[in-house]
Order: structure tokens, then C-alpha cells, then sequence
């Protein structure tokens, strides 16, 4: 399994077509096969940075989802909306268990 996890800001004028765009990317991203989490979210106190976190099964998955059409789509989104910070890390390996 690997994580991709991170946050993304915008310029405060570009929320919503952050958002709306980020809606319709977790939409088809999730249809995807080796996709097994795809959240994008704003964070609470901070409406202009959003929460990336994604599982996906294989180095492999995650690069046919990055050569997807919506993907495109969504980085030109990005672009339009004027992205002041993103930090996006991939985190490989691990076991996942629940927290006790």
C-alpha cells in the first residue's frame, strides 16, 4: 500500500472553484481500479488549505490515476485558482492496523 497525504492552499478568491473542481475529481478518481481512499477536504479554521489523503494499492495505480483525463483536468483547475503552498508527500510501505 501506499499513502499520499499533504495540504494544498489557494488563493481565498479561488475556494469554490477549488472546491467544485476537487469534487468532481474525487467523483471519478474513486471509480478507479487500486484507488482504495481518495478524500479532499477543506480544513476547519483554514478555508482556503485543503487535506489530500489518498490509499492506493501499487506505485502503479497511482500513476495511471496521474495520467487520467479528470486528473488534467483538475491540475488546470489548480492553475486557474491561484495555488499559494502545496505540500503532497507519498508515503510507501507500512502495515495498516487499527489504533488501540
Amino acid at each position: 500500500m501506499l499513502v499520499v497525504t499533504g495540504t494544498v492552499e489557494v488563493a481565498p478568491e479561488g475556494i469554490e472553484q477549488a472546491a467544485k473542481a476537487a469534487q468532481e475529481m474525487v467523483a471519478e478518481t474513486v471509480k478507479e481500479q487500486g484507488c482504495n481512499v481518495y478524500e479532499f477536504s477543506q480544513v476547519l479554521g483554514h478555508y482556503n488549505r485543503f487535506r489530500v489523503y489518498e490509499e492506493w494499492e501499487s506505485q502503479a495505480a497511482l500513476e495511471a490515476h496521474m495520467a487520467t483525463p479528470h486528473m488534467a483536468v483538475f491540475q488546470d483547475a489548480l492553475g486557474e485558482v491561484g495555488v499559494t503552498s502545496a505540500d503532497i508527500y507519498r508515503i510507501v510501505g507500512g502495515e495498516k492496523q487499527p489504533l488501540r
